[in-house]
C-alpha cells in the first residue's frame, strides 16, 4: 500500500495518536537545542539585538510599549491577570483547536498541524540564530518585570518557569499561537461567537505582550510574517495534494474524445421499486454524503494547456439540477428506455464541472424504476465506474480483491517481451462500416450466470471467450458486411484488461488493451468459439497488457500534452481496431441504492473514433448483464443484434463438448490459473 493510499492517509482517518503526541515533543526539544546554540555570549547579543529593534520602532513612532507598560506596573490586579493570560490562554487554546480538529476533522487537522509545526520551527531557527531579550530584560530601556515586581507565581519569568528559553522575543510565538487559532477557526464553519472571541484573543494577547514588556511591537509584526508564511507553504502544499495531476492514462481519453464520439462509461441500474422512486431528493443526499470518499464527484478539470497536465480542482459549487436530473421516457418499457441510453451516449459531457450524471428515469413501469449513471472515461474506466456504485449501496460493497500481481523482475521481463510483440504485430486488414455519426442505439440482454459458466466450463473456454464469440457471430448475422482485403475473415478487438493493483480504486484508468483477431468469417458457432479461445491466449500470457500499460502510464509521462494528445488519436479508434469488447466483475451481495433494492445492472461502454461497436458484460446477482453500444448506422435494429447474440450463446449452450484430451495440462490453461492466483493481469471469467 503507497503513501497516498495508507489508512492514515485516506479522506476522514486520523493519523495515529502516538505519532501525533512524538511529533509534539519533538517541537518542544526543538526550543531546547535551539536555546543551547552557542552565539559568543547569547545574552550580551539578546540584549543588543533588543536595542537595535526598541530604536528602529523609535524611528517608526512605533514604540507603544513605555507607556503601557507604566500603566499596567501601577495597577496590581490587571497585572496579575495580565501575567497570567500571558502564561496560560495561547497554550490552552491552541491544545483545545489541535485536538478539536484531530477529533472532528481529520482532514483540516492534517494541513492544521503542518502549519502550526512550521510556525513552530521558524521560530525555533529565528531564537538559536538571532537571539532577541524582550524589553523586561534590557535595565537600560527601563522597563518594569510585571511578574517580579507582583509576585505572579507560575507565569513566565517566575522561578517556576525560569527554565524557558528568555531570549526568544522575536518573532512573538504567543502572537503566532493565538493568530494560527482565529486562522482554524475561521476556515470551518464553527459558530460566529466562537470566531469573533478568537479575534479578540488576538489583540488581548498583542496588548499583554507589549504591557507586560515581554515583546516589542515589532515582534508582533514578525509573528505575522511567520504565520503567513507557513500558510503560503501549507496551502500551497495541500492545494497541490487537492489538485492531483490527471495522468496522462485518463488524460488519453480527452485526447481521442469529440463530438462524435463522446467518451463517458456508465452502467443502466434496474430498481426493485414504484415508478418515481427514489425521490431526487433522497439521491442527492446520498451522493453528498460521499463526496469525501468519492472526491471526483465534487472535483472539475482544470484549464487546458499545451504543455501542462490537467489538474483535478475544486468545483466551488455543484449544480445538482444538472447532475442529478430526472427524465420521462416518451415511451414505456425497454424500447423507450434504450432510446434514452443511446440518446445520453450521443452527448459529451461539459468539461466545465465534474463529469458525471446521474438520469432518475420515470415512466419505465409501473412496478420498477431505472437510473443511469455516467461517469467520463477520464475520471474512472469499467471498474472504477463499477466501484463508484458498490461504494454508494447499502451496504457499501466492494470488488474482490485480485492477487499481489508479478513481482518486479517478472513485470520488467514481461514487459520487454510484449514490447517485441507488439512491434511485430500485423496491421488489421477488416473494417466494419464507421460512418462519424454522433448518434448511439444501445441494446440488452441477460443470461443466467450459472449457464454460461458451465458453458465455459465443457468447453474449456473462459466467460470471455463466450461474449467475445456472441460479439462476433452475431454481428455476422445481423451486421453490415465488412471489408477488407482478407474478405472480412477477422474482426480486430480491444479487449480491456486490469493492469494494476490487488486493489481496485475508485478513480483512474487501470486497465489496458489487448487486441484479440475474432474469426469472423462464416462458420458453425462452436468452431468460431474454439478459434477464437486460441486467439485470445495472448489474454492469459499478460505480456502484451504489460507492455501496453508501459506505454500507456510509464512511456506516456515523457510526452507534454500535445504530443500525448497526438498520440492517442493516432493509435485509438479505427486504425487500430473495430470494436470494444469488456467483461467486468460485479457484486452478489443484495444492496439498495438510496432506499430502493438494486437488482440489475447492465454497463454502457462508449465506442471508439472509427470503431462502431461496443459490448460490455457484468456479472450481478447472479446473471451475465449485457450492454451494447453502437453507431446508429453500423445495425439497423439493435433488438436485432442482442437476440442473434443471445441465439449464439444458446446454440453454443447445445454444441456437444469436446472429447476429454489426456496428457499434460495444456500452457493455455497453466497460464489462466497463473492469472488467476495474481501473477498476472486480470481477466474476469
Amino acid at each position: 500500500m503507497t503513501p497516498e493510499t495508507a489508512p492514515s492517509a485516506l479522506p476522514g482517518r486520523r493519523p495515529p495518536l502516538a505519532r501525533e503526541l512524538a511529533f509534539g515533543l519533538s517541537l518542544f526539544a526543538l526550543y531546547a537545542v535551539a536555546a543551547a546554540v552557542p552565539i559568543g555570549d547569547r545574552h550580551a547579543a539578546a540584549a543588543d539585538h533588543g536595542r537595535r529593534i526598541h530604536d528602529l520602532e523609535r524611528t517608526l513612532h512605533i514604540a507603544a510599549e513605555r507607556p503601557l507598560n507604566d500603566w499596567l506596573a501601577g495597577h496590581r490586579t490587571v497585572a496579575v491577570a495580565a501575567n497570567y493570560e500571558y502564561a496560560t490562554v495561547y497554550v490552552a487554546s491552541t491544545l483545545w483547536v489541535l485536538a478539536w480538529l484531530y477529533r472532528r476533522h481529520p482532514d483540516r487537522y492534517r494541513v492544521a498541524r503542518t502549519s502550526f509545526a512550521l510556525i513552530n520551527v521558524i521560530g525555533a531557527v529565528c531564537f538559536a540564530l538571532w537571539p532577541v531579550a524582550p524589553p523586561r530584560l534590557v535595565p537600560d530601556l527601563g522597563f518594569v518585570d510585571t511578574v517580579l515586581t507582583h509576585g505572579t507565581w507560575g507565569s513566565w519569568g517566575s522561578p517556576v518557569v525560569d527554565h524557558a528559553d528568555r531570549l526568544a522575543a522575536m518573532p512573538s510565538l504567543h502572537v503566532a499561537w493565538a493568530l494560527w487559532v482565529s486562522v482554524e477557526l475561521a476556515r470551518l464553519p464553527v459558530r460566529r461567537s466562537l470566531q469573533a472571541a478568537s479575534l479578540l484573543h488576538v489583540f488581548v494577547t498583542l496588548y499583554v505582550i507589549v504591557a507586560t514588556a515581554n515583546h516589542y511591537v515589532l515582534d508582533a509584526a514578525g509573528a505575522v510574517a511567520v504565520v503567513w508564511f507557513a500558510y503560503v507553504v501549507t496551502d500551497r502544499d495541500s492545494d497541490r495534494r487537492s489538485r492531483p495531476v490527471v495522468p496522462p492514462e485518463d488524460a488519453f481519453f480527452l485526447a481521442v474524445e469529440s463530438d462524435r464520439t463522446p467518451q463517458h462509461v456508465g452502467g443502466l441500474i434496474f430498481l426493485d421499486a414504484p415508478d418515481g422512486t427514489p425521490a431526487r431528493e433522497d439521491v442527492i443526499a446520498m451522493l453528498r454524503g460521499k463526496l469525501d470518499e468519492l472526491p471526483r464527484l465534487g472535483q472539475r478539470l482544470s484549464p487546458a494547456s499545451r504543455l501542462r497536465r490537467r489538474r483535478w480542482v475544486e468545483h466551488p459549487l455543484i449544480d445538482w439540477d444538472w447532475h442529478v436530473h430526472e427524465a420521462v421516457l416518451a415511451e414505456s418499457g425497454d424500447a423507450g428506455l434504450n432510446a434514452l441510453v443511446g440518446a445520453l451516449q450521443s452527448e459529451p459531457l461539459p468539461r466545465d464541472r465534474p463529469m458525471w450524471r446521474m438520469i432518475l428515469v420515470r415512466g419505465y413501469a409501473p412496478d420498477r424504476a431505472a437510473v443511469v449513471f455516467l461517469m467520463h472515461h477520464v475520471v474512472a474506466d469499467g471498474m472504477g465506474v463499477i466501484t463508484h456504485v458498490l461504494r454508494l449501496l447499502t451496504p457499501p460493497d466492494a470488488l474482490p480483491v485480485a492477487g499481489a500481481g508479478p513481482s518486479a523482475t517478472r513485470r520488467a521481463l514481461g514487459t520487454l517481451v510484449g514490447i517485441a510483440q507488439l512491434a511485430t504485430e500485423s496491421r488489421q486488414r477488416t473494417r466494419l462500416p464507421a460512418s462519424g455519426t454522433g448518434e448511439r442505439a444501445f441494446g440488452t440482454f441477460r443470461l443466467p450466470m450459472p449457464a454460461v459458466r458451465g458453458l465455459a466450463r465443457r468447453h474449456r473456454v473462459r466467460v470471455t471467450d463466450v461474449v467475445l464469440c456472441a460479439l462476433a457471430g452475431g454481428l455476422r448475422r445481423v451486421g453490415p458486411a465488412a471489408g477488407g482485403p482478407e474478405g472480412g475473415r477477422a474482426l480486430r478487438v480491444a479487449v480491456p484488461l486490469m493492469t494494476g493493483g490487488p486493489e481496485v480504486p475508485p478513480e483512474g484508468n487501470h486497465t489496458s488493451a489487448v487486441m484479440v483477431d475474432l474469426p469472423y468469417g462464416p462458420m458453425p458457432e462452436i468452431e468460431r468459439l474454439r478459434a477464437l479461445a486460441a486467439a485470445t491466449r495472448r489474454l492469459r500470457s499478460g505480456t502484451r497488457a504489460l507492455a501496453s500499460a508501459f506505454v500507456m502510464q510509464r512511456a506516456a509521462r515523457a510526452l507534454p500534452p500535445v504530443l500525448h494528445a497526438a498520440f492517442a488519436r493516432a493509435v485509438y479508434g479505427g486504425r487500430t481496431f473495430q470494436a470494444i469488447a469488456t467483461n467486468l466483475p460485479g457484486s452478489n451481495t443484495p444492496a439498495r441504492l438510496a432506499g430502493a433494492p438494486m437488482s440489475v445492472a447492465h454497463p454502457i461502454v462508449p465506442t471508439g473514433p472509427g470503431a462502431p461497436l461496443a459490448v460490455g458484460a457484468l456479472g450481478w446477482n447472479g446473471m451475465l448483464n449485457m450492454g451494447i453500444s453502437a453507431e446508429a448506422t453500423l445495425v439497423a435494429d439493435m433488438d436485432a443484434l442482442c437476440g442473434a447474440m443471445r441465439d449464439v450463446i444458446e446454440e453454443l449452450g447445445a454444441a456437444e463438448a469436446p472429447e476429454p484430451q489426456d496428457g499434460p495440462e495444456p500452457p493455455e490453461a497453466a497460464a489462466a490459473r497463473s492469472a488467476r492466483r495474481g501473477r498476472g493481469p486480470s481477466v474476469p471469467g
